[in-house]
C-alpha cells in the first residue's frame, strides 16, 4: 500500500503504549495521522459517538485499533460479570463499532488492523475474560475480512509488552515480572512497543495479507 500526501491513517488508542508507537511510525510516512482515544474525547463504547467521529472525519485509508480495556481476572465461576461486560463493551464491541463506522469511509486499498493478545489462544486459568474477548475479536476480524473485501482486515496479537499499562505497579514489581517472563520466552526478553508496531506496518503494507492474526509474542505460544 503506497502512502502519499493525501493518505489518512487513524490510530485509535494512539496516545500511549503500542498505539503511540504505531502513530510515530506512520507519522514518518507521507500523509496525516489522526490519533483518537478516550483522552482525546472518543469513547469507543459509545457507538453513536464513534459513528459521529467518522462522519466528521470523512474518507480515510487505514484504521488501527489499539484501544484496550482493563479486564477483570478470576475463574469463570468467580469473575465479576459486570466488570467483564464493561471490558467487552470497550475492547470487543468498541472495536466492532469502529469497524462498522469506518468501513463506509475507507478508500479502495484501505485496511483495518485490530489488536488482540496471545491469551486468545493460550489457556491460562484466571484469564477467562481476556481470553474470550481477544478470541472473539480474532474470529470477528476473519468474518470482516470476507464481508468487507477487498478492504483488508487483520489482527496483531502481542505478548507481554513493556508499556505504560503497568505503571500502576512499583518499579521493582514491574521489573521482576518482566524478568520472570523473559526467562521463559524463547526470544529471551519481553516485547517493546516498537517491536509490536512493526506488525501493524506489515499488515498495512502487504497487499496479500488479510484475515490474518499476526503473533508478536516472543514465542509465548510455543513455550
Amino acid at each position: 500500500m503506497s502512502f502519499n500526501d493525501n493518505t489518512l491513517s487513524v490510530v485509535v488508542g494512539g496516545t500511549s503504549g503500542i498505539g503511540a508507537a504505531v502513530a510515530r511510525a506512520l507519522s514518518l510516512r507521507p500523509g496525516r495521522v489522526e490519533i483518537a482515544s478516550r483522552a482525546s474525547g472518543l469513547d469507543i463504547a459509545d457507538s453513536a459517538a464513534v459513528s459521529d467521529y467518522f462522519r466528521k472525519l470523512g474518507p480515510l485509508d487505514h484504521l488501527v485499533v489499539t484501544a484496550g480495556s482493563s479486564a477483570p481476572g478470576g475463574t469463570v465461576v468467580d469473575v465479576d460479570l459486570d466488570a467483564a461486560r464493561a471490558a467487552f463493551d470497550v475492547k470487543f464491541w468498541g472495536s466492532v463499532a469502529l469497524a462498522r463506522a469506518a468501513s463506509g469511509y475507507l478508500r479502495p486499498g484501505g485496511t483495518i488492523t485490530f489488536t488482540s493478545g496471545f491469551l486468545a489462544r493460550r489457556a491460562v486459568p484466571g484469564t477467562f475474560v481476556k481470553t474470550a474477548m481477544n478470541a472473539a475479536l480474532e474470529a470477528t476480524a476473519k468474518i470482516l475480512a470476507r464481508e468487507l473485501a477487498p478492504l483488508r482486515v487483520n489482527v496483531v496479537s502481542p505478548g507481554l509488552t513493556q508499556t505504560e499499562a503497568y505503571h500502576g505497579m512499583t518499579a521493582e514489581a514491574r521489573d521482576a515480572m518482566f524478568d520472570r517472563a523473559a526467562a521463559t520466552l524463547p526470544a529471551g526478553r519481553t516485547g517493546r512497543s516498537d517491536d509490536i508496531a512493526r506488525g501493524y506496518l506489515f499488515a498495512i503494507d502487504n497487499p496479500f495479507v488479510t484475515g490474518s492474526v499476526i503473533d508478536i509474542e516472543g514465542g509465548a505460544l510455543i513455550s
